[in-house]
């Protein structure tokens, strides 16, 4: 798929797994998951949905910070066999949330750091800039991310959750790839076998265009209406 429609998965997919882990603990993750954490897990997710595409030299992830997403993405495509082979993977899944976990364990600086890095990509593959001015786009994208990660650290999330949510919007990404005709090999390096090849519809098709892509968009607005209580979070006339 492309990456507004991945990016789309990743906030549908955390809204719709909020109801059944909200409350819950699991091997010390707390998952206590207010109107930040949903938005902010939502944006993780989003931005971590478009990660396994940094093994492709044009994918929207692979070009948003410049020099340094380029660079990363060609150590990525060598290192994992080019592009929808290793980073589209269950391996890839684990090793994101492992790395981000112990990132989170480590540094609160790190964390906040990584958030904004995250939200920054989600936003481009959201379609938050301006096409035909990479400069001014990458203003804005800075400007937008910076005001939202700001907003939230002042909030005083908890993001013990994070290496799960990172984890997941890799998944989200490879199982969105699945359905189409390329496929992808989930089980790499143990099976290399691309799962859903031939299968699904064409990238960027009239499938993805006109039926995945706008049931996705209603999927955003449905769990943004479900989720929030908005009489609480509105101001009082």
């Amino acid at each position: 798929m492309m990456g507004h429609s991945h990016a789309l998965s990743g906030v549908v997919g955390w809204m719709a797994v909020v109801p059944f882990v909200q409350g819950s603990e699991f091997l010390g993750l707390s998952f206590e998951l207010g109107p930040g954490e949903i938005v902010a897990g939502s944006l993780v997710c989003a931005g971590a949905a478009l990660l396994p595409d940094l093994d492709h030299k044009s994918a929207t992830v692979t070009k948003t910070y410049g020099k340094v997403t380029e660079t990363l993405g060609g150590i990525l495509n060598w290192a994992f066999g080019g592009h929808r082979m290793g980073t589209h993977s269950f391996f890839f899944a684990a090793l994101m949330g492992t790395i981000v976990t112990l990132l989170a364990l480590w540094s609160e600086l790190a964390v906040q750091i990584f958030v904004f890095l995250l939200i920054g990509i989600a936003l481009q593959g959201l379609g938050f800039g301006l096409d035909k001015n990479r400069a001014a786009s990458g203003v804005i994208n800075a400007l937008g991310t910076a005001a939202i990660t700001l907003g939230l650290y002042a909030a005083g999330l908890n993001y013990t959750w994070l290496g799960v949510a990172v984890a997941f919007g890799v998944i989200l990404h490879f199982f969105g790839d699945m359905i189409t005709k390329m496929g992808v090999p989930i089980f790499w390096p143990f099976w290399k076998k691309r799962i859903g090849q031939n299968q699904g519809f064409v990238t960027n098709g009239p499938v993805e265009q006109k039926v995945v892509t706008p049931l996705l968009t209603v999927g955003v607005i449905v769990g943004s209406i479900y989720l929030f209580d908005w009489p609480t979070l509105l101001p009082d006339h």
